[in-house]
C-alpha cells in the first residue's frame, strides 16, 4: 500500500478529488490519501493558509498529489503601501517544501483537439530564482525595480537535475534556454553553468536557444524538443504556451521536486464561484495523478487511466465545458469508470 499525503486547495478540486478516486478504486491501485487542507480551504476551516502539518506530512511521506490552492478574494490586488498580503499561496507552498524544479511533461492527449501532433518534451523550470523572489521596491514614487536573481549553486543543481532527468527517461537532448545575448550577467551564468555541467554528460546532446526564439520554434516546430531547460519567469511562460500546442490545461501535468519530496500538482483550479459545481474538467488532477502512480511504480494502473480517458476523448461526445461538451464531472468519471471495468 502507498499513502500519499493529499492536499487539498478547495474550489473545483474537491470535485477533481472525488473523480481520482474514483479511477483509483476502478483500477484496484493500491493508494491511501492522508488528505489535508491548505490555501483557501484552510482559511474557510479557521486555520492557517499553509498549516505546519501539511509539510510534516509530505517530509514524512515523501509524496503529495495537490490540487491548485486557492488565494482568498480579494488577494493579489495592489494596497496603497505595496503588494498585498497574502502572497501567493502555491508559490509559497513550493517553497516550503524547498522544492526546486518543476516538470511539464508536454504530449498529445489522443482526442484532445491539438494544432500539432507528435509532440512529446519535458519542460524543466527552475523553481526558485529569479524574477519569482519578488525582490521589488519603489526607488522614487513612479519607479519600480525589480531583481532577477541568479545564482550559481542553484543553477549547476538545476541543470545536473534536467540532465540527470533526461538520462533516466532516455532523451537524447537537452535545451537551455536563455536571454544571454541581453542579459548577459544574469542569464550569462545560467548559460555558463549549463555548459559546465553538460561537459558530464557526454551522452546527451547540450543545445542552447534564446527564448524568443524558442517561442517562433515551439509555434512552428515543436516535435524538435526532447528537454527544455528554462528559469522560473521563462518556465512559466514557456509552460502554458506548451500547454496550448497540445490542448490546452487538459493535457497538463506539474511534478515538483524537492530532496527526498515530489509533489504531483493540478496547473488549473478555480473556486465554485467561477466555475460551479460538478462542471469542473477532471483531466488537469488526472493527469498528475497517473504520474504520481508511475513512479510508485504502478505503471499499468496509469497507462489504463490514460487508456481510458483517451478512449472517452475518441469514442464518445462526453466532454466537459471547457474542452467542448456538456458532461458534469460525474459524468465524464463515469464514462472513464466504464472504459476501465468494461
Amino acid at each position: 500500500m502507498h499513502t500519499v499525503v493529499f492536499v487539498q486547495g478547495g474550489g473545483i478540486g474537491k470535485d477533481q478529488e472525488l473523480s481520482v478516486r474514483r479511477l483509483f478504486e476502478a483500477v484496484g491501485v493500491p493508494v491511501a490519501f492522508e488528505v489535508y487542507t491548505a490555501g483557501r480551504a484552510a482559511l474557510d476551516q479557521g486555520r492557517d493558509a499553509l498549516p505546519d502539518d501539511v509539510f510534516a506530512a509530505i517530509r514524512a511521506r515523501g509524496v503529495a498529489l495537490k490540487t491548485k490552492l486557492l488565494q482568498p478574494k480579494g488577494a493579489g490586488l495592489p494596497t496603497p503601501h505595496g503588494p498585498s498580503v497574502p502572497t501567493n499561496f502555491n508559490v509559497a507552498f513550493r517553497r516550503r517544501l524547498g522544492l526546486f524544479a518543476s516538470v511539464r511533461p508536454v504530449h498529445n492527449l489522443a482526442g484532445l483537439a491539438s494544432r500539432f501532433t507528435g509532440v512529446n518534451f519535458l519542460l524543466v523550470r527552475e523553481i526558485t530564482e529569479d524574477l519569482y523572489t519578488a525582490s521589488e521596491h519603489e526607488l522614487v514614487p513612479g519607479v519600480v525595480q525589480s531583481f532577477k536573481i541568479v545564482t550559481e549553486a542553484t543553477s549547476l543543481r538545476f541543470f545536473r537535475f534536467a540532465f540527470e532527468l533526461a538520462r533516466k527517461t532516455g532523451r537524447k537532448t537537452v535545451h537551455c534556454i536563455h536571454k544571454a545575448n541581453i542579459l548577459k550577467m544574469a542569464d550569462g551564468l545560467f548559460l555558463d553553468c549549463f555548459r559546465r555541467v553538460a561537459t558530464e554528460f557526454p551522452d546527451i546532446t547540450a543545445r542552447d536557444l534564446i527564448v524568443d526564439n524558442t517561442c517562433m520554434q515551439l509555434v512552428s516546430r515543436p516535435q524538435q524538443f526532447d528537454v527544455m531547460a528554462a528559469g522560473n519567469l521563462y518556465g512559466d511562460l514557456l509552460s502554458d504556451l506548451g500547454a496550448g500546442l497540445v490542448g490546452g490545461v487538459s493535457a497538463t501535468a506539474a511534478v515538483n521536486h524537492g530532496d527526498g519530496v515530489k509533489v504531483y500538482e493540478a496547473v488549473y483550479g478555480a473556486s465554485h464561484e467561477a466555475v460551479p459545481k460538478d462542471t469542473a474538467n477532471p483531466l488537469p488532477l488526472i493527469l498528475p495523478a497517473c504520474e504520481m502512480l508511475r513512479d510508485l511504480g504502478e505503471v499499468a494502473a496509469a497507462d489504463r487511466i490514460v487508456a481510458a480517458v483517451e478512449g472517452v476523448l475518441t469514442g464518445t461526445t462526453v466532454r466537459t465545458a471547457d474542452i467542448g461538451g456538456t458532461a458534469t464531472t460525474t459524468q465524464f468519471t463515469d464514462a472513464v469508470v466504464a472504459r476501465l471495468k468494461g
